[in-house]
C-alpha cells in the first residue's frame, strides 16, 4: 500500500484526489503529534508534576500553582504571538520552536528533580513550567494555520484524531504499570519520565520541520495594534458564538479532578487509585479521539453539540450520585465516570479545534486562534472558583453545575454554521 493509499484510508478520501505532498504531510503531522502528545501526557501537571513536587518536599502552595501556570501560560500569550505568526511565511517554524522550547524546559525540570529539593526545587520547577507554557502557546497559535495550509478540509480531523488515539495508547501502558504496582512513585522514575517527555518534544519539533508548507510571504497588515487584534470578536458574530460555546464546554476539561474527589472515600492507596483512573482516561482517548476526529470532518458543529450533550448527562449522573451517596464505594465506578467524562472532553476538543480551523480565513486564522484562546484562558482562570465551591458544598454539586454549563454549550453550538460545507 503506497503512501497516498494509506493517507486516503485514514482520512476516507478519494486516492485520486490526494497528491503525494499532502499524503507525506499527513505522515509528518501524525508522527510529530504522536511524539508531542505522548510527551505532554507524561509531564501532566495534574499528575506527574504534582507528585514530583510532593516527593521533593515543595510547599503545598507551589503545588497548587502548577495547573494555573500551565493553563494560563499556554493561552494568554497567544494574542501577542499571533502577530509574529501571521507575518511568517511558514508556520511550521513556530510550531517546531515551541516544541523545542517545551522539550528543553522539560529536561530542565528533570534536572531540577535530580539536583534540588524543597522550596528551591518548587520555585525552579514553576519557573521552568512557565517557560514550558509560553513555548506551548507558540505551538498552539501556529498549529491550526500549519494544518490548514498542508491538509485539505474534511481530512484534518482524521489526522489529529489518529495521533491522539495512538498517543493515548502509549500512555495507557504507564497507567497499567501504576495499577499493577510495578511503577514506583519516587523522584528518580518520575524525573526519568519527564526527561523522556523532553526528548519526545525535541524529536517531534524536528520531525515537523519536514512539513511541506507553502512559503508565501503574507502582506503586512496596515494596523497590527491590539485594537485590530481583538476587533474580530466585535465584528464576527460566528466567532462570538463559538467562544461562548467553547467557554461553557470548557467544564469538560475541569471536571476530572472533581470526579477524583468523589473517589477519595475509597480505602485504597493513592497509587492504587491513580493507576485505574489513568487507564480509564487514556482508554477513552484511544477509543474516541479518531472517531470524534472523523465526525468533526463531516460536521464540527454537530460534534460540539453531541459531546456537550454527553458531558451534560455524565456530569448530571455522576454529580447526582455524589450528592446522594457522598462518593464512590470502589474505584470501578470512579474509573467508569472518568472514562465517560474523558470521551465527552475528547469530542469537545476535536470539535472546537477543527471548527476554528475551518471557519477562519487563511490570513486571520492565527489571530482568531489567539483571540479565542486568550478569552478561554481568562475563563479558565475564573474557573478556579469552582474549587472553592467544592470546599463549601461538595464536588457533587459542582458537577451538577458543570452539567448545566455543558448543556448550555451544546445549545449555543446549534447556532454555529456548518463550516465543513463548501
Amino acid at each position: 500500500m503506497n503512501i497516498k493509499t494509506q493517507f486516503a484510508t485514514i482520512t476516507d478520501a478519494d486516492p485520486d484526489e490526494v497528491d503525494r505532498d499532502e499524503a507525506q504531510n499527513g505522515i509528518v503531522h501524525v508522527t510529530a503529534l504522536l511524539l508531542t502528545k505522548t510527551a505532554d501526557a507524561l509531564i501532566d501537571p495534574k499528575l506527574v508534576l504534582s507528585w514530583l513536587l510532593t516527593a521533593l518536599g515543595a510547599p503545598g502552595a507551589m503545588i497548587g500553582m502548577l495547573v494555573p501556570i500551565r493553563e494560563a501560560g499556554a493561552l494568554l500569550p497567544q494574542l501577542a504571538l499571533s502577530r509574529w505568526v501571521e507575518a511568517s511565511p511558514q508556520r511550521k517554524r513556530f510550531w517546531s520552536a515551541g516544541a523545542a522550547g517545551q522539550g528543553l524546559a522539560a529536561l530542565g525540570i528533570a534536572a531540577a528533580a535530580f539536583l534540588l529539593s524543597g522550596a528551591v526545587a518548587g520555585a525552579v520547577v514553576l519557573g521552568l513550567l512557565a517557560i514550558f507554557s509560553v513555548a506551548r502557546a507558540a505551538s498552539s497559535v501556529s498549529y491550526k494555520d500549519a494544518l490548514a495550509r498542508t491538509i485539505e478540509k474534511t481530512r484534518r480531523g482524521s489526522i489529529t484524531g489518529l495521533a491522539g488515539s495512538v498517543a493515548s495508547a502509549s500512555v495507557f501502558g504507564v497507567g497499567l504499570l501504576m495499577a499493577t504496582g510495578i511503577f514506583e512513585v519516587s523522584v528518580t522514575p518520575l524525573a526519568i519520565i519527564i526527561a523522556v517527555a523532553g526528548l519526545g518534544f525535541l524529536l517531534g519539533g524536528a520531525v515537523f520541520l519536514r512539513l511541506k508548507e507553502p512559503s508565501d510571504t503574507p502582506e503586512a497588515e496596515d494596523d497590527d495594534t491590539l485594537k485590530a487584534l481583538v476587533q474580530p470578536i466585535f465584528n464576527d458574530a460566528q466567532l462570538r458564538i463559538f467562544v461562548a460555546s467553547r467557554a461553557a464546554l470548557a467544564v469538560t476539561a475541569l471536571a476530572p479532578p472533581f470526579i477524583v474527589m468523589l473517589s477519595s472515600g475509597s480505602d485504597r492507596t493513592a497509587l492504587d487509585q491513580l493507576g485505574p483512573l489513568v487507564m480509564a482516561s487514556t482508554a477513552a482517548s484511544v477509543l474516541s479521539s479518531y472517531v470524534w476526529g472523523r465526525l468533526s470532518d463531516h460536521s464540527s458543529r454537530q460534534t460540539l453539540m453531541a459531546s456537550g450533550a454527553l458531558g451534560a448527562v455524565v456530569f448530571l449522573v455522576v454529580g447526582g450520585f455524589g450528592v446522594a451517596l457522598g462518593g464512590f464505594a470502589n474505584m470501578i465506578w470512579a474509573a467508569l465516570a472518568v472514562f465517560a467524562a474523558q470521551i465527552a472532553y475528547e469530542g469537545v476538543r476535536a470539535g472546537r479545534k477543527l471548527h476554528l480551523t475551518d471557519m477562519a480565513e487563511d490570513d486571520f486564522r492565527a489571530r482568531y486562534t489567539a483571540l479565542s484562546n486568550t478569552l478561554i484562558g481568562i475563563a479558565l482562570l475564573a474557573g478556579g472558583l469552582f474549587g472553592l465551591t467544592a470546599d463549601l458544598f461538595g464536588p457533587g454539586w459542582v458537577l451538577i453545575a458543570f452539567a448545566v454549563l455543558s448543556a448550555l454549550g451544546a445549545v449555543v453550538a446549534t447556532r454555529l454554521d456548518e463550516v465543513q460545507e463548501d
